[in-house]
């Protein structure tokens, strides 16, 4: 009960909170990685959530790829990264009237995944973050799991890093999902697990991507079992 009046008092925050970042982020548009960091630092406090964290970020990587369970995932991963990521969203999100401007605001990367073309654009928006120092930010699985078995990787992350040659950080996040889920809109403040694994070298004529899916699978698998 408890933890479903914290889920409760967590979406009216968030619908506040999230109001007032979007008008500053377009107030500040030069400042807008700042205006997300202190919200991000905000949002760890309110939610009580604490960091465990093993291996290392190599904040020289220009991709960020994590499993995806939670819309917490996003929190902690900007909290915890130096650099201004620029998070890969899909299009149904940005199309949202007002909250759309979340992605809109600090110029991340828009995908409509139903249409062809729209790789191109995805390609060319990639480049100009990257040209800009972004690094790019994406969840493989392409969509939350159940937070007990991570989902098949969609190709997505293999084209851009092939594409711009890039130099992969991974990284495990867990227990977001008991922490915030948003489906069932309960909160419990607690400690969240990363674990970094070495980075990867991108490369057309290898399978670094199968092998990195595979790697990801093994650490979250071998954790699970030990919760």
């Amino acid at each position: 009960m408890l933890a479903r009046i914290r889920g409760f008092i967590v979406l009216i925050q968030f619908s506040i909170t999230v109001g007032i970042v979007i008008v500053f982020m377009y107030a500040f548009r030069n400042h807008t990685h700042k205006v997300i960091k202190t919200w991000m630092k905000i949002q760890m406090f309110l939610l009580g959530i604490k960091l465990e964290e093993h291996g290392k970020l190599d904040t020289s990587c220009d991709m960020v790829v994590l499993n995806h369970q939670s819309l917490l995932d996003i929190i902690v991963m900007e909290y915890i990264h130096p650099r201004d990521l620029a998070w890969i969203a899909k299009k149904q999100i940005t199309d949202l009237i007002f909250f759309g401007h979340i992605i809109k605001a600090p110029r991340m990367i828009s995908v409509d995944r139903d249409d062809k073309a729209g790789i191109i654009s995805l390609l060319k928006d990639c480049k100009d973050r990257l040209s800009k120092g972004r690094p790019i930010a994406l969840f493989p699985e392409g969509t939350r799991s159940s937070g007990k078995k991570m989902l098949p990787f969609k190709p997505g992350a293999k084209m851009i890093a092939n594409k711009f040659n890039l130099k992969i950080q991974p990284a495990i996040i867990l227990n977001t999902r008991q922490i915030l889920d948003s489906k069932s809109l309960k909160q419990t403040p607690g400690i969240v697990k990363v674990i970094y694994l070495d980075p990867v070298q991108a490369d057309k004529k290898t399978d670094w991507f199968e092998k990195l899916e595979e790697d990801m699978n093994k650490v979250f698998e071998e954790e699970i079992e030990k919760l």
